[in-house]
């Protein structure tokens, strides 16, 4: 309550600060240039004095909204109040909070606030105040892949790489396949301007295949599944997941960026060079530069944690750079870090609290102000829609549910672990943002997208009661 206390003092100081600065530069003598009957509007009162000076009042109010700190701190205020009211009713009714951090995203884009009051949402989120909000909302993201990354475990993923490698690797592969033939139907009319159709085709293949990991790991704790072969299988599978698709997604972001194919094999080949750099030579000698606090279980000082900060954004710069997306090292920045010691909880703490708190509820706004609803006025559009989520339910759940069955995983466990893979949430996010930054998603698709990308993860609590439901009734008929 202090803090909170402090933050509405200094926004009130700086608001009143530009106000009084605004009001003493109208005293000013008007530039030369300035035309003589704006002069005289200054130096000479009239008779409506009072009226005017009150209409002048609130035009002085309305100009030190145009401050573009005032406006930022009005769209953080506006954008965490949201995300956390529609977090709290969400989890009220068994959906995980970023579910409703991400509808809130929508609710705050032109597809209800710019809809139902245009006034406000131009005030707000004017376009040429989203600059800062684009640029906070992308470093939210490179910190939230960075936990995602510290959050693989190589070593358990080794015992299961069979069944695990088998499982995660089809359901890539087949969703994949299924999204490259549809994007034959979609691209004429629903790709980007400047794109191609392989690019826009194995943009659409990662949209239909993606598995958000933190989102399911979220699902499986609250529901008491981390410890139970079946969550730790589903955790493998969706890690295992995430990485593949990283690694693919970086592939299409060197070939969407490349001007020619020389230019894509050499920003491939440097991203191979820095993966085995990080994973090889830096990841074995982190502990010794961090030195004793990352070995000893020592909680790490202000200078380590400014440390991994600066290593995060040091190797987020070197893959954007390289032609490939910053989030890509930023994730791998995670991956690399010490597995011992209370350094990977230290950080996990800190980043992922301010990070989801404050941070992501920026990137979820953010992706809503893209996302226009409207442009689905038709009946077509919402059919088209509704194909391509069915299209990735049957391609993630299937794919996942008889590859499971088929390493001997019995078929309500698949049916799960199947329901489980077809999350999407945050990191389908992502990628979308990416696709539309990079011109090869248009407006109309991304929505679509955007909207599958949420059902698909609120079909996820439902899925999981059915296959509980389903599990107690075969216990209940065979309770031998």
């Amino acid at each position: 309550m202090r803090r909170l206390f402090f933050y509405f003092l200094g926004l009130a100081f700086f608001g009143l600060c530009i106000f009084l600065t605004l009001e003493q530069g109208r005293k000013l003598p008007a530039p030369e240039s300035a035309p003589a009957k704006a002069q005289s509007v200054i130096s000479t009162p009239d008779a409506g004095a009072g009226a005017g000076s009150s209409l002048s009042l609130f035009a002085n109010l309305r100009e030190n909204f145009q401050d573009p700190l005032t406006r930022l701190f009005a769209q953080l205020i506006l954008i965490v109040l949201a995300a956390r009211v529609c977090g709290l009713l969400a989890a009220k009714t068994g959906q995980p909070a970023v579910i409703g951090e991400m509808i809130a995203g929508i609710l705050l884009g032109p597809s209800l606030l710019g809809w139902a009051w245009p006034g406000m949402f131009h005030l707000i989120f004017s376009a040429p105040s989203l600059g800062p909000l684009r640029v906070l909302s992308q470093i939210s993201v490179c910190l939230f892949m960075f936990v995602v990354g510290m959050e693989l475990d190589v070593a358990e993923l080794k015992e299961q790489a069979g069944r695990v490698v088998l499982i995660s690797q089809m359901s890539i592969l087949f969703p994949y396949m299924l999204g490259v033939v549809s994007s034959l139907f979609l691209f004429t009319t629903l790709a980007g301007p400047k794109t191609t159709f392989p690019v826009f085709a194995l943009f659409v293949g990662i949209s239909m295949s993606i598995t958000a990991f933190p989102v399911l790991a979220r699902i499986l704790e609250e529901r008491g599944l981390t410890k139970t072969p079946l969550g730790s299988t589903a955790l493998l599978c969706a890690a295992t997941n995430d990485v593949m698709a990283w690694v693919i997604l970086a592939l299409v972001v060197a070939i969407a960026k490349a001007a020619s194919v020389a230019s894509a094999a050499f920003s491939l080949g440097l991203i191979v060079i820095f993966v085995l750099v990080m994973l090889f030579w830096i990841k074995p000698l982190l502990p010794r530069w961090m030195g004793l606090a990352a070995q000893a279980g020592n909680t790490p000082g202000k200078t380590i944690t400014a440390g991994v900060v600066v290593f995060i954004f040091a190797s987020a710069l070197a893959t954007d750079v390289m032609g490939i997306h910053a989030l890509f090292g930023a994730f791998l920045a995670g991956v690399v870090m010490p597995a011992h010691g209370e350094l990977r909880d230290f950080l996990k703490l800190r980043l992922e609290n301010f990070s989801s708190v404050f941070l992501l509820p920026l990137f979820f706004a953010f992706t809503g102000l893209r996302t226009q609803v409207g442009l689905l006025n038709d009946a077509g559009g919402w059919l088209l829609c509704l194909v391509l989520i069915v299209i990735a339910t049957i391609g993630k759940l299937g794919a996942t549910m008889l590859t499971a069955r088929l390493t001997g995983v019995n078929w309500i466990d698949s049916f799960t672990l199947g329901a489980l893979m077809n999350t999407r949430g945050l990191v389908e996010l992502i990628a979308l943002n990416i696709g539309y930054d990079l011109g090869i998603f248009s407006p109309r698709i991304f929505t679509m997208l955007i909207i599958m990308a949420l059902v698909t993860t609120c079909m996820t609590g439902p899925l999981l009661a059915f296959g509980a439901y389903l599990r107690t009734r075969l216990l209940a008929a065979n309770p031998a």
